[in-house]
């Protein structure tokens, strides 16, 4: 067999939290290009249909469903859903969505409200999912953290721009990521179940400054932001067999940012 074959996701069938914005339209379109029948989701119910019409743009099949992550509900409607679909399996989960971040460091009621979302609602998503992996003793769950949740925040790349600070809330959660994920392969690892973070740095997208980006890129050891498929290839590895062996890491997809 050649090792090629060990990435292919032919016959998974993948979940992805998110799918809207451009890294989690990465792990969509990479699992579904990998051969994997992908759900992808939001909150924001009139979004799905337009959802599924860019993945078919991009040569891609993706189911778009409703999913909010601060109603439990919502988590376990989402789960049964595909089981009914797919006759009882899900073999990857990613957990990449959120929910609203805090304003500022004095935002006490943001704070509270984001740990439900990113807190609660990843601990939800991901007992719900790997018990069903576990029970096929098989499967693979994935973190989309942040090098947020490695390092702290660089306020030299904000001064003089008008672009939002970091807040404390997404570092908060990203650091919590890791160790959660470590946690989760631990639990699961008898049961065959593998869970791995990834921790992507700065995207390139319409939200940076050119003087950002050109900041932000003199951090890293390639010179750049992240591109529109920078994140795939890991994404696969992680969700395929070729990493059969491999649980509870956490993978920098960073130009080298946290390796200066």
């Amino acid at each position: 067999m050649s090792v090629l074959n060990f990435f292919s996701l032919q016959g998974k069938v993948a979940v992805v939290s998110g799918g809207a914005d451009k890294f989690s339209r990465q792990v969509g379109l990479a699992l579904a290009q990998a051969g994997a029948t992908t759900y992808v989701t939001s909150r924001n119910r009139e979004k799905l249909a337009m959802m599924e019409r860019a993945y078919a743009e991009a040569g891609c099949r993706v189911r778009a469903l409703h999913l909010d992550l601060e109603d439990e509900h919502s988590i376990v409607a989402l789960k049964e859903q595909v089981l009914s679909e797919q006759d009882g399996r899900v073999d990857i989960l990613v957990n990449n969505a959120g929910g609203p971040m805090m304003k500022d460091w004095y935002d006490r009621q943001g704070f509270a409200r984001s740990m439900i979302a990113y807190a609660y609602g990843l601990y939800l998503m991901t007992i719900e999912f790997a018990e069903v992996m576990a029970r096929r003793r098989s499967g693979s769950i994935i973190n989309i953290g942040s090098i947020h949740g490695m390092i702290g925040p660089d306020d030299t790349l904000y001064e003089g721009l008008d672009m939002p600070r970091p807040v404390p809330d997404y570092f908060f959660v990203k650091g919590g990521m890791i160790n959660f994920t470590r946690f989760v392969a631990s639990h699961y690892g008898p049961y065959q179940v593998r869970c791995n973070c990834v921790s992507p740095g700065g995207l390139r997208s319409e939200r940076n400054t050119a003087e950002f980006a050109e900041r932000y890129a003199k951090r890293t050891f390639l010179g750049r932001m992240a591109g529109d498929t920078d994140l795939m290839g890991t994404i696969v590895y992680l969700a395929s067999d070729a990493s059969l062996y491999v649980t509870g890491v956490n993978i920098p997809v960073d130009g080298g940012y946290t390796a200066k």
